[in-house]
């Protein structure tokens, strides 16, 4: 499922629109109908709609929608805030057929009961935030019990990062559906876009789009490296794995990790702490290493979960991203390991300038730290960060949160939609480490090793759910046993005729 960003989206627009087969009024009409058509299946036939019209194209689409409904029997009123004569070309185009189609249009929403309301108040291109008498509309809106149908997507959250715009300043629509156009937006999928878009489909208005470098993350991204092993195999043959980690006070990160590597199949997983540690009794299969020895015999290497910030630990994060390295091994950097390569540039050169395949999978403020800038940057455009991180460290790149980006230096990008809040809990993000490092420790690219396991920890959160186990109170390890099911299943599944 293509996504694209604003521009994109505005520049297909503006091809279709010049195009004497379709043209601008033309693409307003299809959208107006297709949320019509929707609309119908969200509220009885008996029911009234509430259209919520803005200044704008997204107006436009609203007005549309309420004539198409008016025509076909339904109950419509169009509350429409703005100067009609303000409005863009096309637009007021379809609020004249709107009121000659013979739907009652007020400035203010007229008492009485609703079985749906329409949020078509505003689009894309929203760039201030909402406040004033839209505000209030929203605050109503918001407060309305039935279902809610956005149109393109929810008035005042951002296309592209899921912000809603102007932060606290700001407000947006929560819609229990949206209706977005053309294709996918970013925002929809990331950040605050779940919770505000309810339930998402796309109508492509009869476009066809090329695929471009955005899309939803998908097994496709990954399915020709989901093979069945063969039985002529030996623990050698699966790789080995070296978690490097477990500072004093924070070992359990890197048992986490460990534990997670092992279980999705490395076949040895070697763990080299700054704390000395001899078994974990309950994960006794894991072999533990002095830091130097569990690096010589990776043959992937995971650094961070639980490092600390000492100075034993730069001199292991300077010594793994050392250019000079013998057989530089795949390397996944997590946690503490970000940290200190955000603080040392002569690190972050170092990494960048690796000959072995380099993932990195940063929190929102750890990714703050590796460019330089505020947290609410980061959040404030994900998609082009997360690109930026992985041009920037030749790296590839999970930024982590709701809607978890993957980004590749290539400009491929893609949002995970997989998971639920139970993972907002410390420990899964080395649980996720240790994932993506037994997939590089199997030879799995680092592409399809980092889209699989961000893939694999989402849906082993729902699976917990699905059994009764959160998402409150879902614990990091509670992950690793169901994202092994499901590793086996989705081989087995690619291997059906």
């Amino acid at each position: 499922m293509i996504l694209l960003n604003t521009a994109e989206h505005r520049n297909i627009e503006a091809q279709h629109a010049s195009a004497a087969t379709v043209g601008s009024y033309s693409l307003m009409e299809r959208a107006g109908g297709a949320a019509a058509r929707m609309a119908q299946t969200l509220c009885a036939p008996t029911a009234t709609v509430l259209v919520c019209a803005g200044p704008g194209n997204n107006g436009g689409d609203a007005f549309v929608l309420a004539r198409e409904l008016h025509r076909r029997g339904r109950k419509v009123i169009v509350q429409f805030v703005g100067d009609a004569k303000a409005l863009p070309n096309d637009a007021r185009v379809a609020h004249r057929r709107c009121i000659d189609g013979g739907v009652n249009i007020h400035a203010t929403v007229p008492p009485g009961e609703y079985g749906l309301v329409v949020d078509g108040l505003f689009g894309i291109g929203l760039k201030r935030p909402i406040v004033g008498e839209y505000a209030e509309l929203i605050a109503r809106i918001n407060a309305f019990g039935g279902p809610v149908l956005a149109l393109d997507i929810p008035s005042g959250l951002s296309a592209d990062s899921g912000d809603i715009v102007g932060g606290t300043a700001g407000c947006a629509v929560r819609a229990t559906h949206t209706l977005t156009f053309i294709a996918g937006k970013a925002g929809l999928y990331t950040l605050d876009g779940p919770d505000h878009c309810g339930v998402i489909q796309i109508d492509h208005l009869g476009l066809k789009i090329a695929s471009g470098n955005g899309a939803i993350l998908t097994r496709a991204d990954y399915v020709n490296c989901l093979r069945p092993r063969v039985q002529n195999t030996h623990k050698g043959s699966n790789g080995s794995l070296a978690v490097i980690g477990g500072a004093q006070g924070m070992i359990g990160a890197a048992i986490l990790a460990a534990r997670a590597g092992l279980q999705l199949g490395a076949g040895r997983v070697f763990v080299g702490t700054l704390t000395a540690m001899a078994v974990d009794f309950g994960q006794a299969e894991l072999m533990w290493r002095s830091v130097d020895d569990a690096l010589e015999n990776g043959t992937a290497l995971v650094l961070g979960p639980g490092l600390g910030l000492s100075t034993e630990a730069l001199a292991i994060t300077r010594r793994v991203t050392s250019t000079n390295r013998q057989n530089p091994a795949p390397l996944l950097l997590d946690a503490d390991a970000l940290s200190l390569i955000g603080a040392h540039p002569v690190l972050a050169r170092n990494l960048a300038r690796r000959n072995a395949p380099t993932v990195l999978t940063p929190h929102p403020a750890e990714a703050a730290r590796l460019l330089l800038c505020e947290t609410k940057q980061i959040q404030a455009d994900r998609v082009g960060n997360a690109l930026k991180l992985a041009r920037q460290f030749n790296a590839v790149v999970a930024l982590k949160g709701c809607g978890t980006v993957v980004a590749n230096p290539d400009g491929r990008w893609r949002i995970n939609t997989l998971g639920n809040p139970g993972l907002a809990t410390g420990g899964t993000g080395d649980v996720l480490a240790g994932m993506v490092g037994a997939l590089l420790a199997q030879r799995w690219p680092a592409w399809e090793a980092l889209c699989a396991a961000v893939q694999l920890h989402g849906a082993a959160a729902e699976a917990c759910v699905a059994q009764g186990v959160g998402p409150i109170g879902l614990t990091a390890s509670e992950l690793i046993a169901p994202a092994r099911v499901l590793l086996n299943r989705w081989v087995e599944e690619k291997t059906i005729p």
